[in-house]
């Protein structure tokens, strides 16, 4: 295998394309070796929905589409990240026992730490950020 394997899709801010978002990265990383059935695939399809979530509700007025990014380096650790225009930082905010909304960064740190990998936030040069989660790819196999 190469030293890394990337690929990247631009979708619009809509909710139709939370879905396309999850059907593009799992079709990439069934290609990658990942088995569909693996129990890394359902942590992932959830972290990528979760990611393309917060971007389609929390940015659409900032920023019309957003991009998901996915890169495995030498086989050892994946990248999922979604790349949006709107410059405001991601916030945790307290969530009441009874919200039905706002734990996705939570959720998405949990599952990344279960695994051992981590959640972060760099900006992009052109204005907007990208919301990271990696994982290690040996652990993400069955």
């Amino acid at each position: 295998m190469a030293d890394h394997q990337e690929a990247s899709v631009t979708l619009p801010s809509a909710p139709d394309s939370v879905a396309r978002a999850r059907g593009h990265v799992m079709e990439l990383l069934t290609g990658w070796g990942l088995p569909a059935e693996a129990e890394a695939a359902d942590a992932i399809r959830l972290i990528v929905s979760e990611l393309a979530t917060n971007a389609v509700l929390h940015t659409c007025d900032q920023s019309p589409t957003f991009t998901v990014l996915v890169r495995l380096d030498r086989d050892e650790e994946l990248r999922i990240g979604v790349t949006d225009s709107d410059p405001r930082l991601p916030k945790r905010l307290p969530a009441a026992v009874q919200q039905d909304n706002g734990r996705g960064l939570v959720i998405i740190r949990s599952l990344a730490a279960e695994s051992g990998g981590r959640l972060f936030v760099t900006p992009v040069p052109e204005g907007g950020k990208t919301v990271w989660t990696t994982l290690p790819w040996r652990t993400s196999m069955p």
